[in-house]
């Protein structure tokens, strides 16, 4: 018995103790093209500066299951291929980022049209913006989102600016494992 244990131990002592030498290095794995235009995600674990071109989204308030196939369901009765990222405007409350609302985008501002579809769906053009981006592979818990943000207010002192609103994308569908999900958390920046 003892040595069955040991040897348990033994084999079992390498799995449990992580490398960082063997740990992956973050990459995007696309499921969808991006928007025209619209930048790759990265680079990861830090802040970096990104313009975005006015593109279309189909805008969904809440950030639950629900608002997913809500949206799910626009895009497919209206013909509209799947892009990623999926965007979620996030607002903070008591020092904390909570989702607001979900947007579908689509592949350009030639794809389908602008204004309401039913009561829970509004197709809008949204201009052109500039943003601060953090971007991790993982999981969107509160704890990387913490991290995030306190990256880009940093960054946002450092340079003396403010946010006009910040956004959150996902990148990957619930096909690709958590750890391997890409997310940006971005702060848009007003417009001079």
């Amino acid at each position: 018995m003892k040595k069955l244990l040991a040897l348990l131990l033994l084999t079992a002592t390498p799995s449990c103790v992580a490398d960082p030498a063997l740990a992956e290095k973050p990459a995007y794995s696309s499921e969808a093209p991006l928007p025209k235009g619209w930048p790759a995600p990265g680079p990861y674990n830090e802040v970096a500066e990104k313009n975005y071109p006015k593109y279309r989204a189909a805008v969904t308030n809440g950030s639950s299951g629900f608002s997913f196939w809500t949206l799910f369901s626009h895009i497919k009765k209206k013909d509209i291929p799947m892009t990623a990222p999926v965007e979620m405007k996030m607002e903070e409350k008591d020092d904390k980022m909570e989702k607001v609302n979900m947007a579908f985008l689509y592949q350009n501002t030639e794809v389908g049209k602008v204004g309401a579809d039913g009561k829970k769906i509004e197709v809008k053009d949204i201009e052109t913006s500039k943003a601060l981006s953090y971007t991790w592979m993982g999981d969107d818990s509160k704890a990387q989102i913490k991290k995030a943000k306190e990256a880009l207010k940093a960054a946002l002192e450092k340079k003396g600016l403010k946010a006009k609103s910040f956004r959150m994308l996902g990148y990957n569908g619930p096909g690709t494992p958590r750890q391997k999900r890409t997310y940006e958390l971005q702060a848009i920046l007003p417009s001079k």
